[in-house]
Parts: C-alpha cells; sequence; structure tokens
C-alpha cells in the first residue's frame, strides 16, 4: 500500500483546516512561553499554502512540498517559517520526481525533513521544540521498517510517538528559542512547535491510514 499525490495533497489540505481549528490554541501554548504568534503564524502560511496547491496539484510529490516548504519561508513569521519551510523541502529534495510513496520513502523523508529542522535550529531532543516530536516519530518509523508493519501501522505509531514527544516537553526547561529566556519558568508548559508537529503526523495517519 502506498501513498499517492493524492493521499499527499489531501493531507496538506486537512493540515490546513487542522492548523485553523487549532490556531487559538497553538497561540495560547505560545503565549505561556513564547511571543504569542505561533498559532496565527502557522494560520496565515498554511493559508497562503492553499491558494499555491493548484500550481503544483498536477506536479510530482517533491515539488508539491518544495512549494509548500517555499511558500512557508516567504508567509509564517517568528521562526516557524523558516523551520516548517525547510522541514518542506527537505521532504520534497528527498521525494524529487516520486509520484507516490512507500513506507520507506516516507521515513527517509521524514528523517531528511527533521535533520533539515535540527541542522537550522540547532536544537536537539530534549531543548523543548518541535524536534521533541518529529525525532520520535522518525525513530518508530524507522523501527516500523524494520518490523515489517504495514504503512497504515507505521503511520499509526509515528503518530502516537510524536504525542508522546509534545507531552515530554511539558516538564522540560527549554534551550532554543523565545522559550529559552524564561529559563526554569518554561517549564511546566507544553512547547507550541511540538504540538504543531505532532498535529502534522496525527493529520498525515488519519488521512492516510486506509483502514
Amino acid at each position: 500500500m502506498a501513498v499517492t499525490r493524492d493521499d499527499v495533497l489531501s493531507w496538506i489540505r486537512a493540515y490546513s483546516q487542522v492548523i485553523e481549528e487549532n490556531k487559538d490554541y497553538l497561540t495560547d501554548l505560545d503565549s505561556a512561553i513564547g511571543d504569542a504568534d505561533h498559532g496565527a503564524n502557522m494560520h496565515r502560511g498554511f493559508q497562503a499554502v492553499l491558494t499555491k496547491l493548484p500550481e503544483v496539484e498536477d506536479k510530482d510529490i517533491g515539488t508539491i512540498f518544495k512549494k509548500v516548504g517555499m511558500t512557508l519561508i516567504s508567509t509564517v513569521g517568528g521562526a516557524g517559517g523558516p523551520l516548517y519551510g525547510t522541514f518542506f523541502i527537505q521532504l520534497g529534495t528527498k521525494l524529487n520526481g516520486k509520484m507516490e510513496l512507500t513506507l520507506a520513502d516516507w521515513a527517509a523523508a521524514l528523517e531528511a525533513g527533521t535533520s533539515g529542522v535540527v541542522n537550522l535550529g540547532k536544537a536537539i531532543v530534549g531543548d523543548k521544540t518541535m524536534v521533541d516530536a518529529l525525532t520520535p516519530a522518525v525513530q518508530a518509523l524507522n523501527g516500523s521498517s524494520g518490523q515489517e508493519l504495514s504503512l497504515d501501522e507505521a503511520l499509526k505509531k509515528s503518530a502516537k510517538a510524536a504525542e508522546e514527544g509534545m507531552k515530554g516537553t511539558i516538564p522540560l526547561v527549554a534551550r532554543k528559542g523565545r522559550a529559552s529566556y524564561l529559563g526554569e519558568r518554561s517549564a511546566g508548559h507544553q512547547d507550541p512547535g511540538a504540538t504543531s508537529s505532532f498535529l502534522l503526523l496525527e493529520t498525515a495517519a488519519n488521512v492516510w491510514v486506509k483502514s
């Protein structure tokens, strides 16, 4: 079972809707430890993405992801634009020319996207960032490949790992980004970037799982 180009487009559109529904929640999370703009920034970015998708909906998956990434970089303020933009551009680079994705394709792409975020933001697991959700998701996907799980099972496992990583940011003291300025006061709050990253992978599982 594979993820088709239409599945990818459906995921991006669905995530845009999820962000719209959760923009106030993400902003509330960000108001506690950041600039209170993550929800609004992500919403603006993905609304812009929706307007750009018709330009690439007949192209390969790599081209679609690159368009998403470039649009986010040009429209999303704060750290979220460059980080999410880089994430999608790296997905696109890894999947250049692909018209459908296997589990191995998606695992490699997600790893490349996460590496792009790490290289740009210089964050590691435990720094209280989106990396805390993305890295466990990558590890779950890679483990799924080794266990010969189905794509459906792997996507669910990846989303669950991202959720656990997101929740794991609550007790952490932030070491990167705006939240790091708060020091110990950043503990006790869920990271907004990890939350939007979890929502991204949860949406993929919800849209792409066929059974």
